[in-house]
């Protein structure tokens, strides 16, 4: 903890980037655990952009039940950490692939979502987009099924969204990531970004990832009780 405070102060600027274990403290599950949702759901048959164009009304019987449990999601330990790190200056920016919205809520202002998010919805015939209020949304403009504002297999990640991700890498004095295994490609490659360009990295994750041996620190534990202790340490 010490050592991970220690870099934060002094290797700015930080910035940080979020996988799916900092959601699975708010109840949010994962997608490639032995229990996440992959493990429960074909992600061929829900998942790709195939799919929804093949059957788009089973493709939001899936989202729907995913909505269900964002609506009851709060943000936890880790997002209110990472908020209040961003407000005391140690934190430049949140690169996160998680599609929730948590970091939003906690109070975090610069936040690039490289997977999209769940809180639009996408007309993949004439491009409108919309807030997402209700499952399986039909578009305004053109009547059609709209697409979830996310990332689906077989997409593009979005360009503006992962330019400004390369972007602060490559400035960071640290990267610090919470909660990814750092194995989906190419957020995974963000790391290699700012090590070559001479920053730091630090990583907080429960398990192994492939860049544990290059990094300046790696705690294996959750995210909310390591944020919240850092953070403690960087008030005093």
């Amino acid at each position: 903890m010490d050592a991970l405070a220690t870099l934060l102060r002094d290797r700015q600027p930080c910035v940080v980037l979020t996988g799916a274990g900092i959601s699975t403290e708010s109840g949010i599950p994962d997608f490639r655990s032995r229990t996440g949702i992959w493990a429960q759901y074909d992600p061929m048959e829900y998942a790709t952009i195939d799919a929804f164009r093949r059957d788009p009304e089973k493709v939001w019987e899936f989202y729907a039940l995913r909505l269900g449990v964002l609506a009851d999601a709060e943000p936890n330990g880790g997002h209110l950490a990472l908020a209040e790190l961003e407000r005391a200056g140690l934190v430049e920016a949140i690169v996160t692939q998680n599609i929730d919205g948590l970091h939003q809520r906690a109070g975090s202002e610069n936040v690039v979502e490289v997977h999209g998010s769940i809180r639009t919805a996408t007309c993949l015939d004439c491009g409108a987009e919309a807030p997402l209020t209700e499952a399986a949304p039909r578009c305004p403009a053109c009547g059609v099924i709209m697409k979830p504002g996310v990332v689906m297999f077989g997409e593009l990640l979005p360009a503006d969204a992962m330019e400004r991700a390369e972007e602060l890498a490559r400035e960071a004095g640290l990267l610090l990531v919470v909660g990814s295994t750092l194995e989906v490609y190419p957020v995974a490659g963000l790391p290699q970004v700012t090590l070559a360009a001479g920053g730091a990295l630090a990583i907080v994750n429960r398990g192994r990832t492939p860049f544990d041996s290059e990094a300046a620190a790696k705690i294996d534990a959750g995210a909310g009780e390591t944020l919240e202790a850092v953070a403690r340490r960087l008030r005093a």
